[in-house]
This record gives structure tokens, C-alpha cells and sequence, in this order.
């Protein structure tokens, strides 16, 4: 029998990543749009994670997700080897440059929205748009109070007609600027579909449109950045999962929402995976985010 959504539902990938920074080589790190994204999304509420992984997913991982309040009765595993990507960052750790990528059983991903009540929240990670819009096919949209997705180059490249059908279907869009830059060309991404979009910007921080509405913030100041991977994940569970849990999603709390988002990531980011963020309890990021209002006080 299916059961009721989490507040928050997330649909990825979940992944098995080969990492090399200038601090150091992991030949295996946990990682995925959907993993990073459950995790950070699950300091503020309860989330449910639709993915798929291979027989090689080790069960360590899943013990890793079962730490939080992560619904993982939708983690669906086929036979095959998990997705796997491996890159590496050099001077510019805001850019990573992609080794290889194994899609392996992600090729026969086809997701499926089997609640019995449906979630208040729904993010699209970075997955095929086609993917995306069937997804949005299974569900009734004006029961999801909000929805939001990302995407990535590859996809605006080659399937930015499906992209824009999704895109007038949801709510607010994530992407980061090189992205942005690419996706807009001759038409305003507000205008193309949904109300609100969040650019990203690595260590230069984020910014938000609405409308004729503006907001932007810097990243929280570090020391070091060991690995970025999965820093955008993460930034978008923590904006999606503060705006879950407090059910308000105007402008002003997207703000707040944009806040948590940018402290989560700079947690991520100081060590590999999900290690960092492990480490660390809500305090901890109501703590940094206390010092970093300090900090932008004019």
C-alpha cells in the first residue's frame, strides 16, 4: 500500500562520485542531486527521496541517508551499477571539469508518484527535463503548494523545448549563472514561465528575481573549500526544506530561505560528500547564520 508523501519530496539522482580537489582524491564519495539535496532539505523538514540506484549501492550510503528524517520507501534499486560521475577542480573551484559519467542503470530511471496523499513541496533535481515533465504529468498541480527545479548545460543544450514546458509548470527555477547565461538568450526567464528564479554563484554567493523584485547575497566567507561537489544540492535542499517547514512562500521568506541556503553550502563544501554536513546539528547553522548577519550589517 503507498503511503503519504514527507512534506518535501525530491526526485534525482543519487550517485557514487570520483572526486580530485587540490586538498586530496576520493575514488568513492557518496553523492547525487537527490542525496545532498535530502540531507540539507531534512535540518527543516521531514523529505522523501525518489531515485534509483544499482545492486553496487553500498549499504553504508543508505545508512548514511536513514541518519535524518529521510523517507526512503521510494529509493527503488534495479539490477545494474549505481550512476556514477568523476571530475576534478583545480585553481577555479567554481568550476568542475567532468572525467566521466556512467548513467547506468539512471538510463531506465523512470520516476513514479505512488503516495497516497501528495507532498506540500516538490523539487526537480538536476534530471532529464522529459523525466521532469513526467513527473509533473503524475501529479495534480494545484495540490503542490510549491515547486521548483533545476537543471544543467547538457540539458539546455539539447532539450530546452521540454526545459521551458517545465518551466511554466513550476514555481521557481535554480540554476547557476553560467546556466542562467546560456538559458535566457533573447527571452527573460521570468517571462518564460515561473514566478521566481535563483541564480547561483559559487563562492560569489546568490540572487533572486521575482518580478521587478531583486535580492542578492554574497557567500559566507571561508578559509578553505575542499570539495564543491554537490555545494548547489545542498543550497537548494536548505532553501526548499526552510520553506517546507515554515509553509510561507512569499518574497521576504524566500530571502530568509536563500540564507539557510547559502550557510548550508558553505558547510558542504568544507569537506568531501556529505561528511561535513554529518558533523553538524541545526544549531550549528543557526550559529554561522548569526555570524553572517553580523557580517553584512551596514
Amino acid at each position: 500500500m503507498s503511503q503519504a508523501a514527507s512534506p518535501l519530496t525530491v526526485i534525482g539522482t543519487v550517485a557514487i562520485d570520483e572526486v580530485k580537489t587540490p586538498f586530496g582524491h576520493r575514488d568513492k564519495v557518496f553523492g547525487g542531486s537527490a542525496a545532498y539535496f535530502s540531507y540539507a532539505a531534512s535540518f527543516f523538514t521531514p523529505v522523501s527521496l525518489v531515485a534509483v540506484v544499482g545492486e553496487d549501492f553500498p549499504a553504508e550510503y543508505r545508512s548514511v541517508l536513514a541518519e535524518r528524517p529521510i523517507d526512503l520507501s521510494h529509493l527503488e534499486v534495479r539490477p545494474g551499477k549505481t550512476f556514477s560521475w568523476s571530475g576534478n577542480y583545480e585553481s577555479d573551484m567554481n568550476q568542475a571539469h567532468t572525467l566521466r559519467t556512467d548513467l547506468n542503470v539512471l538510463l531506465e530511471f523512470n520516476p513514479k508518484i505512488r503516495f497516497s496523499s501528495l507532498p506540500d513541496c516538490l523539487f526537480l533535481a538536476n534530471i532529464d527535463p522529459e523525466l521532469q515533465l513526467k513527473v509533473l504529468d503524475q501529479i495534480e498541480r494545484p495540490r503542490i503548494r510549491f515547486a521548483a527545479c533545476d537543471t544543467m548545460n547538457y540539458w539546455i543544450a539539447t532539450k530546452k523545448t521540454q526545459l521551458i514546458q517545465v518551466l511554466r509548470r513550476i514555481d521557481c527555477l535554480v540554476l547557476n549563472d553560467g546556466e542562467a547565461r546560456e538559458l535566457t538568450g533573447d527571452f527573460n526567464l521570468i517571462r518564460a514561465g515561473p514566478g521566481r528564479v535563483i541564480i547561483k554563484k559559487g563562492e560569489h554567493g546568490a540572487l533572486v528575481f521575482e518580478g521587478s523584485r531583486f535580492f542578492a547575497l554574497p557567500a559566507y566567507p571561508l578559509e578553505s573549500v575542499f570539495d564543491p561537489t554537490g555545494a548547489g544540492d545542498t543550497f537548494a535542499g536548505a532553501v526548499m526544506g526552510y520553506l517546507t517547514q515554515t509553509g510561507d512562500f512569499g518574497f521576504d521568506n524566500l530571502k530568509k530561505a536563500v540564507s539557510y541556503g547559502t550557510i548550508m553550502a558553505s558547510f558542504t563544501v568544507e569537506d568531501f560528500g556529505l561528511e561535513a554536513l554529518r558533523r553538524i546539528k541545526r544549531e550549528d547553522l543557526e550559529e554561522r547564520l548569526r555570524v553572517f548577519k553580523k557580517i553584512l550589517a551596514l
